[in-house]
């Protein structure tokens, strides 16, 4: 799995999670909750599905480490490395 294949899981759970965004709406490099409107407990289900898929769990001291979908693909590969 790399960093490539991590954006797609990600936003295809973004886009599980609220269907109300489409995949042009979502940049990479922003913040995942303030720029697509999403409230933590959504925010928590995208992390938990992430979880599921990519056996990283992440935990809640290291949120804002996973704030954007450039930060979280790169510390989910990260962990996912150093296993």
């Amino acid at each position: 799995m790399n960093k490539d294949d991590i954006k797609k899981i990600i936003v295809e759970q973004i886009l599980d999670i609220a269907p109300d965004i489409e995949e042009d709406e979502i940049e990479y490099d922003d913040n995942i909750q303030e720029s697509l409107e999403i409230d933590s407990f959504d925010f928590l289900k995208v992390l938990t599905a992430m979880n599921d898929k990519t056996g990283v769990e992440i935990p809640e001291k290291d949120y804002s480490k996973v704030d954007t979908v450039n930060n979280m693909a790169r510390y989910i590969l990260n962990s996912i490395e150093t296993k």
